[in-house]
Formats: C-alpha cells, sequence, structure tokens
C-alpha cells in the first residue's frame, strides 16, 4: 500500500500525464478542487477533453446557472463555461483524456 497526500498535489490534480502524481495516466486526470466564496475562473473551454464536475460541497455558479452539493456537470470539448464559487465549495473534477495545454480562455471559435 502506498500513501500519499493531496497537499502534496498540484491545485488538487493527483491522477494524469503529469508529476506529481498518484497514477500516470494520458486516458484521463483526476483532481479534488478546493475554492473559496467568491473564487472565480474567466470562460474556458478545451478543445479535445470531456470535463466533469461533481460538486462535494458548497455552490458555484457556472454560466449563469447555479449548482450545488450533489450535481454532477459534463461538459464537452469547445463548450465554454466560467466557474464561480457561490460559498466555501469542494469539487472533483475528471477530464478525459488527459491533455495538457488544452485549456483556452474564452468561446470555442
Amino acid at each position: 500500500m502506498q500513501i500519499f497526500k493531496l497537499e502534496n498535489m498540484i491545485r488538487g490534480w493527483f491522477v494524469g500525464n503529469f508529476e506529481p502524481s498518484v497514477l500516470k495516466s494520458k486516458d484521463v486526470e483526476v483532481g479534488v478542487k478546493e475554492y473559496q466564496k467568491g473564487d472565480y475562473e474567466q470562460k474556458h473551454h478545451h478543445k479535445i477533453a470531456t470535463e466533469i464536475t461533481a460538486i462535494i460541497r458548497g455552490r458555484v455558479k457556472m454560466n449563469g446557472i447555479e449548482y450545488q452539493k450533489g450535481d454532477i456537470i459534463v461538459i464537452e470539448p469547445n463548450e465554454a463555461t466560467d466557474f464561480e464559487a457561490l460559498e466555501d465549495t469542494i469539487s472533483v473534477v475528471v477530464k478525459m483524456p488527459c491533455v495538457l495545454d488544452d485549456k483556452y480562455l474564452g468561446e470555442a471559435k
């Protein structure tokens, strides 16, 4: 059995084709993301990856729609969204496949 600490991972990402990583994979990346109320990520999209966000705790707004604990949001490639934490929030994010540098600001063209 191996033991890892989430605090030693970069921004909560612990599975994927990067270091440090608990499991190296080009197929998927997984992260536990923690946000403080008011944290904001501007609108962006992925050209290749599908992103799945599960809200574990808290409340967020994406594209003007509020989501809360228990909601799972699937964002397809070229579908843009912003992200605002309306409360302190914990989410689990899965991206498939793991493609480094696949984050583009703004709407897809």
